[in-house]
């Protein structure tokens, strides 16, 4: 039987802010320490986010090795903030039709966050850039992402605030969702456009007619 699958991003999706590393990582550890640079943060996030680093290393790297994991599990619970309508609409989605994760991020935050608010429980696959060594919008980790559910492009819609993500994703054969949170007109190339999940079903069941 064909499965149609939906994915979401996290970051500026399932969670609330999108570019996280700009406007909470780095505000979070200069109130640290404000001699930690933008460009350091940024660099060894990056690292950290395909897997050449842990977390404990990065954290360590910035000079805050002595209050890990406390640091961590501060920023992950006071600074990301999950979407509220997410939830249920994901729930009745996930009674038709097949969830999956395809999301930048350290595999340890993002497990964390996972565990925190019951996501596994709704995903059937999820890909993680620290885990594969592989960052949107590389095509190599859709490709492993196509892998996994064993469908072609065709049946997924791919759910994302970067239009360079969301690019790669339809190049591939896949349908694409952008998702903006402020009601603004876009030039993405994306199928459609959505500023919160109530929209979310309704355009589901057009791209799968």
């Amino acid at each position: 039987m064909w499965m149609k699958w939906i994915v979401f991003d996290m970051m500026g999706v399932i969670f609330q802010v999108s570019d996280d590393v700009k406007n909470l990582l780095v505000p979070f550890i200069q109130r640290r320490n404000i001699s930690v640079s933008s460009e350091k943060i940024n660099e060894l996030y990056r690292k950290a986010s395909l897997g050449e680093i842990g977390s404990y290393d990065f954290w360590s790297q910035l000079g805050f090795g002595s209050d890990y994991p406390d640091i961590e599990k501060d920023y992950l619970d006071s600074y990301l903030k999950l979407d509220v309508e997410f939830l249920g609409i994901a729930r009745s989605l996930k009674e038709s039709y097949s969830l999956a994760v395809l999301s930048n991020d350290l595999k340890e935050w993002s497990s964390y966050l996972r565990g925190k608010f019951g996501l596994d429980k709704l995903f059937k696959v999820v890909v993680i850039s620290g885990e594969v060594g592989y960052r949107k919008p590389n095509r190599k980790i859709y490709t492993i992402l196509l892998d996994q559910i064993h469908e072609s492009p065709s049946s997924c819609i791919l759910i994302d605030d970067w239009t360079k993500n969301l690019c790669t994703a339809s190049q591939l054969g896949m349908k694409t969702i952008k998702f903006l949170r402020e009601d603004v007109t876009d030039d993405s190339s994306s199928d459609f456009q959505i500023t919160s999940f109530s929209q979310l079903p309704g355009i589901v069941d057009r791209l799968f007619k």
